[in-house]
């Protein structure tokens, strides 16, 4: 497991603070996204070009773009869920987009108001006009490990959705546990029959903590090739559809682990933990509350001294 570069897709700005309860002020967004900037990250996903009633927090994406000072070697991309929000998130010079679905089709519905099928039918003109604009398109898939309405989900399920989005033209999956109910050995299986229709090299995870299991799924999955993981600074976020989805997995817990075991990420951990305690601070600051509604991650005041 050594010497092997991880990438790690930081997710904080849009999937983290698209589930707080107030509006982070545009220029707390810029200062956050600048500063992981620096931290040693080579994605970083700013915000969504999504329906402002929809999402009210990520309603000044375009602004946000507008505004951070773009580091060379950063990749810096906003999810789409349709052709009007590709247009805004092309003008704004993002590097890539991602379109969103899910292994349920309960879910689907509750989400984006449509089955599993027809957000593929959707995804087709993005995909072809980014295409021809040579952005890369990377797909999220929800519920991979288990939904909030229909319960289990089979790997297979997953497996055909991951093959369709793969057919469209999607160059990069993101496998999301979106109520952090999976554990190891689910996460194998449901990888497994991922890798069986598209390459491992092709393939990325996005787990929640709801349930504490997330780095024990990242683990599982580094040892099957998985190269590619999501994760929020101070575990951010959370699906706003979603209930009791408690959070993403803390950055900083990813790379703690990473640099653990051996693995190459570049990024600084110090500052990442400095990164977090930011936001925390700032988000505390827009709640009127003493403790961030995020939290932080296990052991984070540690990180430093270890």
């Amino acid at each position: 497991m050594s010497n092997r570069h991880v990438k790690i897709v930081e997710v904080g700005p849009r999937d983290g603070l698209q589930n707080e309860p107030t509006v982070i002020p545009s220029s707390v967004k810029t200062e956050f996204i600048n500063r992981l900037s620096k931290t040693g990250l080579s994605h970083i996903e700013v915000s969504s070009f999504v329906n402002p009633k929809r999402v009210p927090q990520l309603a000044d994406a375009v602004d946000v773009f507008a505004a951070i000072k773009r580091t060379p070697g950063v990749h810096y991309s906003a999810l789409v869920p349709n052709e009007k929000g590709l247009m805004a998130a092309l003008q704004s010079n993002v590097d890539s987009i991602a379109v969103f679905t899910a292994a349920s089709n309960k879910f689907c519905e509750k989400n984006i108001n449509c089955s599993i099928e027809e957000s593929i039918e959707r995804f087709k003109p993005i995909v072809e006009i980014a295409k021809q604009k040579n952005i890369a398109v990377r797909a999220y898939v929800s519920c991979v490990l288990g939904c909030p309405y229909e319960g289990y989900i089979s790997p297979q399920k997953v497996s055909h959705v991951v093959k369709l989005l793969w057919d469209l033209g999607c160059s990069e999956i993101s496998l999301g546990d979106t109520i952090g109910a999976g554990t190891p050995n689910q996460a194998r299986k449901m990888i497994h029959a991922c890798m069986d229709v598209v390459p491992v090299d092709s393939l990325a995870v996005h787990y929640h903590d709801t349930r504490g299991q997330a780095l024990a799924n990242i683990f599982a999955s580094l040892e099957l090739g998985i190269s590619i993981i999501d994760s929020s600074v101070a575990g951010l976020g959370g699906c706003p559809y979603a209930e009791g989805a408690t959070g993403n997995v803390a950055t900083e817990d990813v790379v703690y682990l990473l640099q653990g075991l051996g693995y190459v990420t570049g990024i600084d951990l110090g500052k990442i933990i400095s990164t977090g305690k930011f936001i925390c601070k700032q988000i505390s600051r827009t709640n009127n509350s003493k403790v961030s509604a995020a939290g932080l991650p296990m052991g984070y005041e540690n990180y430093e001294k270890s």
